[in-house]
């Protein structure tokens, strides 16, 4: 009895549930978070929004939104979420490396621990996909002939 509670096995065991409780805690936090941000602040990011890959705050920004927002709806329906994953992750991990610098610890850590969560939330849905509670297992389920 003691080794069944220590190893919790009164809850079901499912890949599936936990591929979609990372996607919609991971994608549904960058959503609330940084998608919103984007969308209620657009006119005013835009004026001084980082240009990390020197292309414009104005593209820069629009490309941010893409993997903030987009992206992590796309993620949340389980829509082209290994697309929308490797996006979003690029998307980050252009961030942290250009304009937070890899900063991890520190006085200037800048949520450093945040952008790895985030990286590794994404990562996972990459190597792993969305599991079978996504529209995109639902799109690709072989259908039954017809007699």
């Amino acid at each position: 009895m003691l080794k069944r509670w220590i190893a919790l096995q009164s809850l079901p065991e499912s890949h599936d549930a936990g591929l979609l409780a990372l996607r919609l805690i991971a994608a549904g936090t960058l959503l609330l978070k940084h998608g919103l941000e984007k969308i209620e602040h657009f006119r005013a990011m835009s004026a001084h929004f980082p240009d990390p890959l020197h292309l414009g705050a104005a593209p820069s920004l629009i490309i941010a939104f893409l993997g903030d927002f987009v992206c992590s709806l796309l993620i949340l329906l389980g829509l082209g979420t290994r697309w929308a994953a490797a996006f979003s992750f690029l998307n980050i991990l252009t961030a942290w490396a250009f304009v937070h610098h890899f900063v991890f610890f520190g006085k200037a850590a800048d949520h450093g621990e945040l952008i790895v969560l985030y990286l590794a939330a994404l990562l996972t849905l990459i190597l792993a996909g969305p599991g079978k509670y996504s529209l995109d297992a639902t799109l690709t389920r072989p259908h039954a002939p017809n007699p």
